[in-house]
């Protein structure tokens, strides 16, 4: 039976075989680490099909988080314009949506999961994150309202 002694001397002996290594290594890095980041993430995500569900038949509210251009160029129907920076100040707009889902939606998904920590953080324990924002939504063939 080969020993571990053995795989390294192999390794050694040809530059090549330690790129070959080393990048099925990366490989199998980069292919695990959505799985293990999962459980750290701030909030609870859901795809655009599970919104639109959670739109229709919860009758979840949606608030973007994008700057004023960004939302203006296109919004999901309905959605509160709240820009991310303002968030924490207009909370009290939203005290009378505590019990309701809310989905937060930015242009990745990156804004709208610090977002969603924040509202979690103050008691909407119904706060998700579109995954992949609103280019997730228009690759999926969802409509956007312009202004």
């Amino acid at each position: 039976m080969p020993s571990i002694e053995a795989f390294f001397v192999f390794l050694q002996k040809n530059p090549f075989n330690m790129m070959l290594f080393g990048g099925a290594m990366a490989t199998g890095v980069m292919l695990l680490w959505p799985l293990v980041m999962r459980p750290f993430r701030a909030g609870r995500e859901v795809g655009v099909v599970e919104a639109v569900q959670l739109i229709n038949r919860k009758d979840a509210l949606v608030i973007d988080v994008r700057d004023t251009g960004e939302y203006e160029a296109g919004h999901i129907a309905g959605a509160r314009h709240v820009p991310e920076k303002q968030l924490a100040e207009r909370l009290k707009e939203f005290e009378k949506f505590k019990d309701r889902s809310l989905i937060v939606v930015c242009r990745s998904g990156a804004r709208s999961a610090a977002a969603v920590q924040v509202l979690r953080g103050n008691g909407f324990a119904e706060a998700v994150n579109l995954s992949g924002g609103i280019g997730a939504w228009q690759q999926a063939g969802m409509p956007l309202e312009k202004r």
